[in-house]
């Protein structure tokens, strides 16, 4: 049977009780009695301690652990906190033919995030260079979707350069930038130890193993699709890939140093080249990105005021129950949309059934009709 920690105000009137029973006569009840100062100060103390202890207790085990004390207890399963990642891109500058725009330059976006240009580009002749460009790091060292930007944005030179106008646009989109890794994904990811460890090569240890990559937040494996004794890992990185619905960005391969097959590019590589020294060496494996299964819904006498908020909590089931290969059920949806503020009735008209997902395909929310008949 749980403890069931009192209240302050029980606290309080235990004390009080305690001071009448122990002093016959004493009206420890009165506002500014001494005997009721000391009571209500006990009282507090009391509270606070067992606050700490309710805190303690939380870090003694890792399913309520926070913090330092998570990543204590995630270490013993050799699962460690995703640090942050810095976005990446490509800035166009016009200038002079011949100028060079050094590596090392700073960049400022309009809102004042900074950049400096990976590599030293030289203006080409038709008077415009393509430099690539991160973001720079945070001083906390915790956050790093702040880089990401989209195509269009204004980047400005952060000291002038001979012949280099100071304004350039975003050509190539600013993504990979993410946050450290949450106490909840942590923690998530660490269970998954706990329950299913380490097999040699288990199906899960390749899920296990591509969620140890910054940025990746999904990840499921599949057995023998390109021929017997291959592993292909498909991944997603909902966070630093956001501008692209989560999808990663780059081309499906294997790890660098893997002689078998096409190396993968991007974020594909990335997690391919970390899943190599912890794979067996027989395995041929590659990391794919799923495409994008668009799912068209028609829905009947749903309110208005609810509509926006509906393909919220589409996403949110494909969220929880898509995976390539795996089909979801409809009722899911009915349910995610019943729980939506206002909604009383309504009738999804299409699909019609269990919603059906190809290998290599996850669900995402196409278009929404609505029809209005009450």
């Amino acid at each position: 049977m749980p403890f069931i920690r009192p209240t302050l105000t029980e606290l309080r009137n235990q004390v009080t009780q305690d001071i009448a029973s122990g002093f016959p006569g004493a009206d420890p009840l009165l506002r500014f009695s001494n005997l009721n100062i000391a009571g209500v100060a006990q009282a507090n103390l009391a509270n606070l301690h067992y606050g700490y202890i309710d805190w303690i207790a939380k870090q003694a085990v890792p399913f309520t652990a926070t913090d330092e004390y998570l990543e204590g207890w995630a270490a013993l399963k050799g699962i460690y906190r995703q640090a942050a990642t810095s976005a990446s891109g490509t800035v166009t500058f016009k200038g002079t033919p011949g100028r060079v725009i050094p590596q090392g330059a700073g960049l400022m976006r309009g809102d004042g995030i900074p950049y400096s240009t990976s590599a030293a580009v030289l203006v080409g002749a038709g008077g415009k260079a393509d430099v690539q460009a991160v973001a720079d790091p945070d001083l906390t060292g915790q956050t790093g979707a702040f880089g990401n930007a989209v195509v269009g944005t204004s980047m400005t030179l952060a000291q002038a350069i001979e012949g280099v106008q100071a304004s350039g646009i975003v050509s190539a989109a600013f993504t990979g930038g993410s946050d450290i890794e949450s106490n909840d994904s942590l923690r998530s990811r660490m269970l998954l130890r706990y329950q299913t460890p380490p097999r040699g090569g288990a199906r899960d240890d390749y899920v296990t193993w591509a969620k140890e990559v910054p940025g990746v937040t999904r990840a499921w494996s599949v057995a023998n699709v390109l021929g017997i004794g291959s592993v292909v890992v498909y991944i997603m990185l909902d966070r630093s890939q956001a501008a692209h619905g989560g999808f990663p960005q780059g081309i499906n391969g294997a790890a660098t140093e893997e002689p078998r097959g096409m190396p993968a590019t991007g974020d594909q590589l990335r997690v391919a080249d970390h899943i190599l020294p912890l794979q067996p060496v027989t395995a041929f494996v590659n990391v794919a990105g799923p495409v994008a299964n668009p799912v068209n819904f028609m829905i009947q006498n749903l309110p208005v005021a609810a509509r926006p908020m509906v393909a919220g909590a589409i996403a949110d089931v494909f969220l929880r129950d898509g995976a390539p290969g795996k089909s979801v059920p409809l009722a899911h949806i009915w349910s995610a949309i019943s729980s939506i503020s206002g909604v009383d009735s309504f009738v999804i008209l299409a699909p019609l059934g269990t919603i059906t997902n190809p290998l290599g395909a996850l669900p995402v929310v196409g278009t929404i009709t609505y029809i209005q008949t009450i």
